[in-house]
């Protein structure tokens, strides 16, 4: 726990914009207080459809800056962590009564050229008879085209930017909620309700409002300010199934009416699907997939595949809110910016508060870099920005090479299995070594809570990322969750939850 009580700045937020504004921040040199009401990337941070990509079908929308900006950071996330983020090919079927193959073909001249590319490949046509990924669909769709995007572990992200930091000075507080924030004599005055029933009072120069669906919320609630944004409310819910393919490719299919689902490998055995899109209306930390989403996943699966799905198969689902700026002329969630804006409230001589409203994942460093280049502008803090060329906590792999890495890190542990060197190597990178500590076999790594999960990682995770339940760890630091032997979760759950009730935090993360 800090004992300091002023900061040059407060991030109210824990989801990807919240956590790469602290990073930013306390990389220039200013004192963070990043805090958070849940866990890190407890909602919409963790309920994406897990990719790095410019959005291919935002280009029908004419969002021409918005692709090419997250084009543009496409490269620059998978080089800073290879190790949670990887190119990924997709192949979209081709409808001829949807789209016109003309339509698609430019599309995707324009993906391929509107940024630089160095570690993705560029789009092609295919004939689907003599393409591996032709071969799970349903035998009228005759050709196709493959283009290039990235994979992400979004929860991962959100932890490793958190960590970073905190490494380099900020103060993270999971669990603690700002429940007021006055200006009070060029600052802000704010008190934080902790889950252990505490009370906090700390002064910031500054307040970064990154509370994502709760941004209107908090401003007119505990910030007492008004916005000139607003942002819209729409629900994406996603399932996975049993395996559907073999090949290591994903898919981006076309329906009916004009949206798009992805089809993407997941956790080896898995296979992704999703999104929805929504108006939602209730509360964010309330959402959950509904029977109709289910069906209608189902059935855009359907049109295409050989095998069918049904809800029957749905091994897992998930639903985040996406906090979409407003836009009084799109009545179709699907065709909302997913761009951000940022509206800073700065009258003279007093504390300022930028607000974040929008955005996605892809661009979240940029969001951040921009964020932070207003706030030091207004506190007269002249540190320059300095994220696009940094590895994030793990990502220092050479140049970039994921599986020489794992070669490298799987020879070192060789009493390691196979499958769980794979795994650590994935989730921690070059900090993989931390995790395992002065073990040198598997029972060194402690009790066994779940197939792979020993008490070396829970250590791990408890004393540096912040987890504090089973829920933590087995639905973000780690999907595990789906991998529980069929009939164990309930209890896996439970020991993981007493293990942490009678095990105090040692170091404070």
């Amino acid at each position: 726990m800090t004992s300091r009580t002023k900061y040059d700045l407060l991030v109210v937020g824990g989801g990807i914009n919240g956590a790469g504004i602290a990073r930013d921040a306390a990389g220039r040199g200013l004192s963070v207080l990043l805090c958070e009401q849940d866990d890190l990337a407890a909602h919409t941070s963790s309920a994406s459809t897990k990719l790095i990509h410019g959005g291919l079908r935002y280009l029908e929308y004419r969002e021409f800056g918005l692709v090419r900006k997250a084009l543009q950071e496409r490269e620059t996330l998978l080089r800073a962590a290879p190790h949670i983020m990887w190119p990924l090919r997709f192949v979209m079927p081709h409808m001829p009564d949807l789209r016109p193959a003309w339509l698609i073909r430019a599309g995707l001249f324009l993906y391929d050229h509107l940024a630089r590319r160095e570690l993705l490949p560029a789009s092609r046509g295919i004939v689907m008879s003599r393409h591996p990924a032709g071969a799970p669909l349903v035998d009228s769709i005759k050709r196709g085209f493959v283009y290039s995007d990235g994979w992400v572990n979004d929860a991962r992200l959100v932890v490793l930017n958190a960590l970073d930091a905190h490494e380099r000075g900020a103060t993270i507080l999971t669990r603690t909620k700002l429940v007021n924030a006055e200006r009070d004599g060029g600052e802000w005055l704010a008190q934080l309700h902790r889950a252990d029933g505490t009370t906090l009072e700390v002064r910031a120069s500054a307040i970064a409002n990154a509370a994502g669906p709760w941004v209107g919320e908090l401003l007119k609630g505990a910030l007492g300010r008004p916005a000139s944004h607003s942002v819209r409310l729409v629900k994406g819910s996603h399932i996975v199934t049993r395996r559907l393919f073999e090949h290591d490719h994903a898919y981006i299919f076309q329906n009916p009416d004009k949206r798009i689902i992805f089809a993407i490998p997941y956790e080896h055995d898995y296979t992704l699907i999703g999104t929805t899109d929504l108006e939602y209306r209730g509360d964010p930390s309330r959402v959950a997939i509904d029977a109709n989403e289910t069906q209608y996943l189902c059935d855009s699966i359907n049109r295409y595949f050989k095998q069918k799905i049904s809800p029957a198969d749905v091994r897992w689902s998930y639903s985040g809110v996406r906090p979409l700026l407003e836009d009084e002329n799109a009545d179709n969630p699907s065709a909302l910016t997913r761009d951000y804006s940022l509206e800073l409230d700065a009258p003279a001589d007093q504390a300022p508060l930028l607000s974040v409203f929008g955005g996605k994942i892809t661009t979240f460093r940029k969001l951040a870099e921009q964020a932070v280049d207003t706030l030091t502008e207004a506190l007269g803090h002249g540190a320059s920005a300095w994220t696009v060329d940094a590895p994030l906590p793990g990502g220092d792999i050479a140049q970039a090479n994921f599986n020489r890495f794992l070669g490298e890190f799987s020879r070192e542990h060789a009493w390691l299995p196979a499958s769980l060197a794979h795994r650590l190597a994935r989730a921690y990178g070059t900090r993989a070594n931390r995790v395992i500590g002065l073990a040198r076999s598997r029972a060194e790594l402690g009790r066994e809570f779940a197939p792979g999960l020993h008490e070396a990682e829970l250590i791990y995770l408890r004393d540096t990322e912040w987890a504090r339940s089973a829920q933590d760890v087995l639905w973000r630091r780690s999907k595990l969750g789906l991998h529980a032997e069929p009939g164990t979760l309930e209890q896996v759950t439970r020991d993981i939850d007493a293990w942490f009730a009678r095990e105090p935090v040692r170091q404070s993360a």
